[in-house]
């Protein structure tokens, strides 16, 4: 009870925050609820982790709101509100039913199959429930444009209003290892949390350009027991990659099977 409480008031104040702090203005898809976690956080013991939901989670490719079984997420519109003022303990509950479910109900395979993939090192996968894994955001707001389109300013907004979200969102899970998906990711985590994480370059993950300088593939660790003012209440490990699976161009399998063997060893080597 205790958890489902914590989730409801954790949701409460997202909605909060979309209706009277201007989010909109930062580029928020307009009606479409924040996204704490993509699978229930109550049981996983590993995570990974982006920067926010695609705005494909609530449209179709030609922009239109996904609606029956395509369904992903709740919005304005399926929930015949006028605004998220207008939530009540019945609409919460319904909504973090299709966190808890969504990898059981029409997920963004195209999406979440290489990160599945690689913590497929760790013995853990989004889609077995016996050994199950999450999705959580650094920002739980899907917006209209990628992350990269947004200017500086609306993604510092979206930063500073999500900034206790993922602290909370751990704290209350059993999660024990986070998975970093990008360099962004990585520079937004490590200022939540006010640390910097270990660097080695891993020569097999370097991203071969013809006509510039190539990308070396970049390896982090650390652990974390705070983020954002937030006691997380134990120290969890923290791993990552500066290559973003599903958008840096020339990430091929190789890479992706290199990251999985990395994530493996590990997993089985480090302590926090």
């Amino acid at each position: 009870m205790a958890d489902r409480a914590g989730r409801f008031a954790a949701l409460v104040r997202l909605f909060e925050r979309l209706d009277y702090c201007g989010l909109e203005e930062s580029g928020v898809l307009p009606g479409s609820s924040p996204i704490p976690a993509f699978g229930s956080p109550s049981t996983p013991r590993l995570a990974t982790v982006g920067i926010n939901p695609s705005n494909r989670e609530f449209l179709d490719a030609n922009g239109r709101e996904l609606c029956g079984p395509s369904r992903r997420f709740h919005t304005l519109s399926s929930l015949r509100l006028h605004s998220w003022s207008e939530v009540d303990a019945r609409h919460l509950a319904t909504i973090i039913e299709t966190h808890d479910s969504y990898f059981t109900h029409n997920p963004y395979d195209r999406w979440f199959d290489r990160l599945d993939m690689v913590i497929s090192g760790a013995n853990v996968s989004y889609y077995d429930p016996a050994r199950s894994a999450c999705h959580l955001d650094i920002v739980p707001f899907a917006t209209g444009e990628k992350w990269s389109g947004l200017s500086t300013r609306q993604r510092s907004i979206l930063i500073e209003a999500s900034a206790d979200s993922l602290a909370l969102t751990l704290r209350a899970s059993t999660i024990g290892t986070v998975v970093l998906n990008g360099n962004s990711v990585v520079r937004a985590f490590e200022a939540l949390a006010g640390v910097r994480f270990d660097r080695d370059a891993i020569p097999s993950w370097t991203l071969r350009r013809q006509r510039t300088r190539d990308v070396t593939g970049i390896a982090y660790k650390g652990c974390v027991d705070a983020m954002a003012g937030v006691n997380l209440g134990r120290s969890i490990m923290v791993l990552g990659f500066n290559h973003n699976l599903q958008s840096s161009f020339g990430v091929g399998t190789e890479i992706v099977s290199s990251i999985r063997d990395w994530i493996a060893a590990s997993t089985e080597e480090m302590e926090c």
